[in-house]
């Protein structure tokens, strides 16, 4: 179910006021986080390692209710066709999917939307069973009038150190993206560590730095504690 809501009646309602009007209200975040325990995990019980991500990225946000808001236009198109006038919403959703970026049939790129789940087995099934669908088909798999969608992008032929994504005015979704991830023989006190380096893209109406802040602290909380 969604629902468009008056920003005033919000605690958006001072960030609506100033960031939607902003040329540029996306805010990127680099973290890097020790992925460990997901690499043994993909590896005992042959998960995908992508996967197991996604998982812990719609775990960790969905304990934080800015999240289940999202600004919608607002755009340079947006405020042209309204003469000055910012015109945009925001959407309050009841539910989070994560966004995978699919390598399809054609050696092209495809986007499958997988509606976010605590139970683990059956996110894994619905990862695999549509991420094939998309592969096959070449057709997108779009929940995002049901669902406040969380963009990612896995460049994986690559290590990354960083990437910032574009402010459009039309996705102004939370977007993360990472590349390959990296062993280091000492990590932070520990021997034989994974890591990988991720950025994570926000729209400052949606959320402040604290709220990205919380969200990524509960990510590495959630790597770590996945069984």
């Amino acid at each position: 179910m969604t629902e468009a809501i008056n920003p005033k009646e919000t605690t958006r309602a001072t960030a609506f006021n100033l960031w939607m009007k902003a040329p540029n209200p996306m805010v990127t975040f680099f973290k890097t986080f020790d992925v460990t325990n997901l690499i043994k995990m993909s590896r005992r019980w042959e998960l995908k390692f992508n996967m197991l991500l996604d998982y812990c990225i719609g775990k960790a946000a969905s304990g934080i209710k800015e999240f289940f808001v999202l600004p919608v236009g607002g755009g340079i198109r947006d405020c042209l066709e309204e003469h000055g006038e910012v015109h945009a919403k925001l959407i309050k959703f009841d539910n989070i999917a994560v966004n995978t970026i699919v390598k399809n049939k054609t050696g092209e790129v495809s986007s499958c939307d997988i509606l976010f789940t605590d139970n683990l087995e059956k996110f894994n099934s619905e990862y695999l069973n549509y991420t094939d669908q998309v592969a096959e088909t070449c057709q997108d798999r779009d929940l995002s009038s049901d669902c406040m969608v969380i963009g990612t992008s896995a460049i994986i032929d690559t290590e990354l150190d960083g990437a910032v994504g574009m402010n459009s005015g039309i996705f102004n979704n939370p977007f993360i993206i990472w590349g390959r991830y990296r062993k280091r023989f000492f990590y932070r006190g520990r021997f034989n560590r994974y890591t990988l380096a991720l950025s994570f893209q926000f729209h400052h109406t949606q959320m402040d730095g604290a709220h990205a802040g919380k969200f990524l602290a509960n990510l590495q909380r959630e790597i770590d504690a996945l069984k």
